[in-house]
């Protein structure tokens, strides 16, 4: 995080001293990637200190999320305001120092793989942990995997700038500088919207998808003559979901042994079961179950 800050500065700066959109669009990308580690780390601390909070029905696992929406909304503004400033140089281009831009854009590409090898190194550390390990040691590692991707989508933004600007001074292309700043922008566009659709489906407590449904459903119904009637199944946050079952059965069993059944769902880490006796030969279906037990649907 520190490297990449340093280099960003170095790069906006001089983008701006040297006229380049594409080293300032690189330098504006390497920003957003270190807002992400910042705000990253104010919530695994915000999120520890209040871990005990009785306030957070499920625990501080969508403070993380609520911070991505907020800077994924803050990243988008940039994208905008990069997109308007290449434009504008688009169609009035500006004198560019191409030997000095270059020579900051070669150092930014090498900052990113640098970046790059150190995050892969701890990332390779961090599978394979025990199913007992903690909430914050299973996101250490997705946030790792996350931050390699960016950085790895940084030096790709440091590629384009360098080709703009040896278009530039090689070929007399300085149009191209302009347009690889739009394209700069339009990388972070892309993420911040990926970011906004994630985020926001966990904070709107979003269905989990059909594929888990399914598995749920399966699971509960593979057993005995067990009929789910009622099922949701939504995100607590990005690595934990929550489930409300209710079944009819001719044989119920504690609750206890339905959870069972569970426990190899991914990612399933608060379940609330109903059961309920069926009143039938066979079990009533789902609309049945319904009609009998209004409190089902």
């Amino acid at each position: 995080m520190a490297i990449t800050a340093i280099t960003m500065v170095v790069e906006i700066v001089t983008g701006s001293l040297f006229g380049s959109m594409a080293l300032l669009a690189d330098g504006w990308h390497m920003f957003t990637h270190v807002a992400a580690f910042a705000i990253t780390v104010f919530a695994y601390r915000y999120a520890r200190r209040h871990a005990s909070d009785p306030f957070y029905t499920f625990g501080t696992g969508k403070v993380e999320v609520l911070a991505g929406f907020a800077s994924a909304v803050a990243l988008g503004v940039v994208a905008v305001l990069m997109i308007v400033e290449s434009l504008e140089r688009l169609f009035a281009p500006h004198a560019i120092f191409f030997n000095q831009a270059i020579a900051v854009a070669v150092l930014g590409l090498v900052v990113n793989l640098a970046s790059a090898l150190i995050l892969d190194r701890h990332g390779g550390h961090g599978h394979g942990h025990a199913h007992g390990h903690s909430h914050h040691e299973h996101h250490h590692d997705l946030n790792l995997k996350a931050a390699y991707i960016h950085v790895l989508a940084d030096a790709l933004t440091s590629v384009l700038a360098i080709v703009a600007l040896a278009c530039g001074k090689v070929l007399g292309w300085i149009w191209m500088d302009a347009l690889m700043g739009c394209v700069g922008a339009l990388v972070i566009s892309r993420w911040a919207w990926e970011l906004i659709r994630d985020s926001s489906a966990i904070l709107l407590d979003a269905s989990a998808g059909d594929g888990v449904r399914r598995e749920i459903t399966a699971r509960i119904e593979n057993d005995s003559d067990n009929r789910v009637c009622d099922l949701h199944v939504w995100r607590l946050s990005s690595g934990h979901l929550s489930a409300s079952i209710a079944l009819v059965t001719h044989h119920p069993k504690p609750p206890a042994h339905y959870k069972a059944l569970l426990a190899g769902v991914p990612q399933l880490s608060h379940v609330v079961m109903e059961v309920n006796p069926c009143r039938g030969e066979p079990c009533m279906e789902p609309d049945d179950a319904r009609a009998l037990h209004p409190a089902l649907a």
